[in-house]
């Protein structure tokens, strides 16, 4: 049998200090956990830092897109010559996989892309992704590695992801660390704060938006920090961090493929009617629809968000927005197939 995938997703502030310099110890730690469970999982690192690494080397650094853009390219051959020097102490050669929403949101792309990831699984190579700021246009851009990591996680049927952060796990209204989530509600969605860091782009809003969908998609999620000799051991047998149970799924590899595009620029918000029909495995009509949101084309595939805001499955469009809104008020307009319709 095949080894399952695990996916490790480390932020700006785990692997950097104040001012954005990658810490070495934590790399070297990084590495050598790594490598030790490389006999039990086929890995994916997908690691922040490019920009805090590179923008050191630009004078009165402000943070503009551009400046991120050009700070990504710096940093990012300074990111992964990191890499490759600790993990070279393991016989471990690391690629750089620099990614952009295309090669999610297309079938044929991605497919491309994980068999290039098989590739390097079979050679014994660590792919290190991150995204391909240089190019990646504002509008089409992840929002941050959470997501990156998350829609990873769901393409590659992973059986676990662990998201690295500075505060160690997810923490109730005390400050307390909690040891398990059964699910992501509201209850556990009302303890977040809004704080993020001033290095990476993701708080913890983010990380539990990404883990719902995870979950939802039968997934394991493990929040957790790098403290300790063997982190990412501790994360998975459950002694450190926060574990997030997922949930039992049988999609299919093309059905999962849709819902690792799910978090696109499109969304179609729906009536109660319609969210039961989908619930149901019906399609979805124009009819049901109270308003689109985003550009989309036909074959994207777009959100589909309830009456409470909350996201409930992903679709192929049948429809461009533009089309769809010019609809609205037909009754029998199929915007989604039921073939083509994930509900999480």
């Amino acid at each position: 049998m095949q080894k399952p995938v695990l996916v490790i997703k480390l932020g700006t502030a785990v692997i950097t200090d104040g001012h954005g310099v990658i810490v070495q110890s934590i790399i070297k730690k990084v590495a050598a956990e790594v490598a030790a469970l490389s006999d039990r999982y086929r890995i994916v690192l997908v690691s922040s830092g490019a920009v805090g690494s590179g923008k050191g080397f630009f004078h009165q650094y402000k943070g503009t897109l551009t400046e991120r853009k050009a700070a990504a390219a710096v940093g990012n051959p300074v990111l992964i010559q990191n890499y490759r020097k600790y993990f070279a102490a393991y016989n471990i050669p690391v690629a750089q996989a620099l990614c952009e929403r295309h090669h999610f949101s297309s079938r044929p792309r991605f497919l491309q892309l994980k068999e290039t990831f098989t590739e390097f699984w079979k050679n014994g190579i660590l792919p290190i992704m991150n995204e391909n700021d240089l190019v990646s246009n504002v509008e089409l851009k992840f929002s941050d590695n959470d997501e990156l990591a998350t829609l990873t996680a769901i393409g590659f049927d992973a059986e676990t992801l662990i998201i690295c952060t500075s505060v160690g796990g997810f923490m109730d209204p005390d400050k307390k660390i909690i040891p398990k989530v059964d699910k992501v509600d509201s209850k556990i969605l009302g303890y977040v704060t809004t704080d993020k860091s001033s290095l990476g782009l993701g708080g913890m809003l983010s990380k539990l938006t990404f883990t719902r969908l995870a979950n939802s998609l039968g997934i394991k999620v493990v929040i957790c920090g790098l403290e300790g000799k063997t982190p990412f051991a501790a994360a998975l047998d459950g002694s450190a961090g926060t574990s997030f149970r997922p949930q039992l799924s049988n999609l299919k590899a093309r059905q999962k493929w849709l819902a690792s595009g799910s978090i696109t620029l499109g969304s179609i918000f729906v009536d109660k009617g319609a969210a039961k029909a989908l619930t149901a495995r019906k399609s979805l009509l124009s009819v049901g629809i109270k308003k689109v949101q985003g550009k989309f084309a036909p074959g994207e595939v777009i959100q589909l968000v309830d009456e409470d805001d909350t996201i409930v499955g992903v679709a192929k469009a049948r429809l461009s927005a533009a089309e769809l809104v010019a609809k609205l008020r037909s009754k029998n307009i199929v915007a989604a197939h039921a073939d083509d319709i994930v509900i999480f």
